[in-house]
């Protein structure tokens, strides 16, 4: 299959033509198109997996040959339009490299050497070694890593361990975004990525997401930005506030500079504007009992000087941090001018319904998780917290539960054990997991040893910063299995490859990312017969647990994925609601397989029950959530080390690196950011962004996306590093010369490329490139920035900081 750079761009730019051209390309689900009679031709609804938005799409099979894909008209997602990624399956399913059948290492990690066998061998071999650790009583020992799970995928993964014994299900989203669902459970009191009402806003303060380029889910956002700038009688401001000129701040109407990791103190800043101005939303935060009374800066508020309705902890919030927060403050520390945060302010506060929203760029910072709730207090601040408009809590699809997982006296006494990244504990008290940090527990700092690793949809010898601490730790793990299709630089550190299905060939289910608010379930369906000796993850889990026995079968009851995946979706069937109503399992299931999803809209606004689901059930701006956990921590070290609460929390504080101290702990406040290596000799800071073509590591084995990786800077199929025409001048250093950037941790050549919407002291590398395996496309072309990125990390929460590391550049 051929396509050309030309066709392919020409494709890209009509995206938002695709819905209006539905009737023509798509037809009616069921429908076959006129066609020779020696063709079999049909349409396939399924849901696309090149990024976490659960895009639905409508894959065309000819003589059982998948030749194009579509969006699908009426999934609510993207209704009917696909980003570039979405187009570029096609090169997924047929990818020339794909792994072909299962595949035992013969010859040292990393070398190479591989040998076919058979699937019942295989199985055999992973089932007796798990039976061994159990019989052993060492069940924790197995480390499960996992990354994009999609559906309930990650549940059933938690299944497995569960049943099996082992705490250490690991999930990669401690190097995605986790600061986020970190900043939502403190002040609100869900643990997820938050919804917008994109449609319906007015003002938007983007802080470090990639809105039109790389953030999720991608095409509902392209979609959304289309309707805020042209769709509507009021025309959207869109503010983008980032560390470089992104194609979303080309795309705003504003780009506001910042210095890496300060977006806390921006927030603080327009914060205290807000209250001194009397901008607030009285009707939700409340007001001042005496109508005298005001904020003035530098002046506390008596507690009882202020009413509040639905927020707590307001009044501790200007006393502790916002009074002496100024936009001169600010603006020393963030590099954005005090005039232009007073300006700002007064816009978002005046423009509603107002939305501030901050993504990776934002929390993934050594002070990432303060730096997302000081964002994210001022929704609350204007009132944008479920609304139309502003912020909502995704609702949860009414899947039905599987039963309980069985677990005998071995499993009980495993899963007791602390987990190998020690998430939850003093040296991480909010995280949910701490993938980065595993090299150092693997080689030694953990509580005990790793026996065996399972890997699926994940790559940490890519992905992680500081990646070659994985590759030195895998070698010391006496086995390790990985479930992918694709040989990857993690992969390569096998012992067994169980190759999986691709996302066209497989059964699986996808609930949407949050945004829309109300429920979406979408049906991962094959489109063609799978292509290889491969088979889909969940199936070989059952098959895996049949093999183990005991409690940890009896946790399993079903044939395979797909009878799981119809047991739960009894439950859809049984609330009767959205587009689909049938009057049987069999004709609801037949009319799903058709239609390809299960929505419930519309949202339901302002059921603060469960929208503010903190102990206060209101949203908090002083955090009971987060000092109930560290003082719990605080009183199990007091009595394990004999000493006092005080002094338990004192020294836990200094450990997780944090310089406030008091109540400011509790409050969205400013944690200065820290950075690896000495200013003097690496006078640079290193920011590593995301373009479209990025598929999370994945999308650098495509040659479309390949074709489009940097159109901005005039690269394809390598790799750059942007720097200041300014900064270039000082270093005599000129577009297009071979460079060295170099970290504390190591170097990389790559070509310099002068761009004026590089701050002057950051230099900015692009993630995708870099491959050392994953195919022929893919393997030899540019670098991988996470080589010399230094493993810092926000202990509160456990979140790998990717914008940490100082760097100096010169010419190679």
């Amino acid at each position: 299959m051929r396509l050309s750079r030309r066709r392919f761009l020409k494709v890209s730019s009509a995206m938002g033509a695709t819905a209006a051209l539905a009737g023509r390309t798509a037809p009616a689900l069921g429908a076959r198109p006129t066609s020779p009679a020696s063709r079999q031709e049909r349409w396939v609804p399924s849901v696309c997996l090149q990024c976490p938005a659960g895009c639905g799409i409508l894959v065309r099979v000819v003589d059982g040959r998948a030749v194009k894909i579509e969006g699908h008209p009426r999934h609510p997602i993207n209704e009917g339009k696909l980003c570039p990624k979405g187009h570029v399956g096609l090169q997924i399913l047929y990818d020339p490299d794909r792994i072909k059948g299962p595949l035992q290492r013969v010859g040292p990690r990393g070398a190479g050497r591989w040998q076919p066998i058979g699937w019942d061998e295989a199985l055999e071999q992973v089932a007796s070694r798990l039976r061994q650790l159990r019989q052993r009583g060492e069940p924790h020992r197995l480390l499960f890593m996992s990354g994009r799970n999609r559906g309930q995928m990650g549940g059933f993964i938690d299944r497995f361990v569960a049943a099996y014994g082992s705490p250490n299900h690991v999930g990669h989203s401690s190097i995605c975004a986790d600061g986020s669902p970190i900043a939502h459970y403190l002040t609100q009191g869900f643990k997820a990525y938050a919804g917008y009402d994109w449609d319906r806003t007015n003002y938007v303060l983007c802080f470090g997401a990639g809105f039109v380029e790389a953030w999720r889910p991608t095409t509902r956002l392209l979609r959304a930005y289309g309707h805020l700038r042209r769709g509507r009688p009021i025309r959207a401001k869109l503010v983008q506030i980032d560390t470089r000129f992104s194609v979303s701040a080309a795309k705003a109407d504003e780009w506001v500079p910042i210095n890496p990791g300060t977006d806390a103190a921006l927030a603080l800043a327009i914060a205290h504007v807000i209250l001194t101005e009397g901008l607030w939303d009285r009707g939700f935060v409340g007001d001042f009992t005496a109508t005298a009374s005001r904020f003035r800066a530098g002046e506390a508020v008596p507690s009882d000087a202020f009413m509040e309705s639905l927020t707590f902890g307001l009044v501790a919030w200007w006393n502790h941090v916002l009074k002496d927060f100024t936009p001169e403050r600010a603006a020393v520390i963030t590099g954005v001018p005090a005039a232009t945060i007073v300006r700002l302010a007064r816009e978002f506060a005046t423009t509603r319904p107002a939305i501030a929203a901050g993504e990776r760029g934002a929390s993934m910072q050594t002070n990432g998780i303060y730096n997302r709730m000081a964002i994210h207090a001022l929704n609350a601040l204007v009132g944008s917290i479920d609304v139309p408009g502003g912020v909502l809590v995704q609702v949860s699809p009414p899947l039905k539960r599987p039963p309980a997982v069985v677990q005998d006296d071995i499993a009980k006494a495993g899963v007791k054990q602390p987990r190998i990244d020690y998430a939850g504990t003093a040296r991480y008290p909010l995280a949910g997991k701490v993938y980065q940090g595993l090299p150092e527990f693997i080689l030694g700092e953990g509580p005990y040893t790793v026996d065996t690793i399972f890997l699926y949809y994940t790559n940490p010898l890519f992905s992680s910063p500081a990646a070659d601490r994985f590759r030195r730790a895998f070698e010391q793990v006496p086995f390790i299995v990985d479930f992918t299709p694709f040989l990857s630089e993690s992969a390569e550190y096998a012992d067994l490859i169980l190759p999986d299905h691709t996302y066209l060939e497989r059964w699986h289910d996808d609930i949407i990312y949050p945004s829309l608010g109300y429920p979406v379930v979408s049906l991962r369906q094959p489109v063609v017969e799978p292509l290889y000796d491969t088979r889909s993850t969940g199936d070989v889990l059952i098959q895996l647990a049949k093999a183990i026995g005991g409690s940890v079968a009896d946790s399993f009851p079903w044939r395979d994925y797909l009878e799981f995946i119809r047991d739960t979706f009894q439950g859809l069937h049984e609330a009767q609601t959205g587009t689909i109503v049938a009057p049987s399992f069999a004709a609801f299931w037949d009319r799903l397989l058709q239609e390809g999803f299960w929505a419930h809209p519309p949202y339901p606004f302002g059921q603060w029950e469960r929208v503010l689901h903190t102990p206060s059930k209101k949203f908090e701006f002083f955090s009971q959530a987060l000092q109930h956990k560290l003082e719990e921590l605080a009183d199990q070290e007091a009595a394990r080390r004999q000493v006092s609460r005080e002094q338990a929390l004192e020294d836990m504080l200094r450990g997780l690196a944090l310089q406030a101290r008091g109540e400011a702990v509790y409050l969205p406040h400013y944690e200065p950011i820290r950075y690896a290596g000495d200013p003097k000799e690496y006078p640079l800071l290193l920011n590593t962004y995301k373009t479209m073509a990025h598929a999370e590591g994945r999308g650098a084995n495509s040659p479309w996306l390949q074709q489009i990786q940097g159109l901005h800077v005039g690269v394809r199929w390598d790799s750059w590093v942007e720097i200041n025409p300014d900064t270039a001048r000082a270093l005599g250093i000129r577009d297009g010369d071979q460079v060295w950037v170099e970290s504390p941790l190591g170097r990389l050549k790559t070509q310099a490329k002068l761009y004026p919407g590089a701050m002057p002291q950051v230099v900015n590398i692009p993630f995708e490139q870099g491959h050392t395996a994953y195919g022929r496309w893919a393997k030899g072309r540019g670098v991988n920035p996470n080589a010399i990125l230094v493993n810092e990390t926000d202990h509160l929460g456990g979140l790998a900081a990717f914008f940490s590391t100082r760097v100096k550049v010169y010419k190679a």
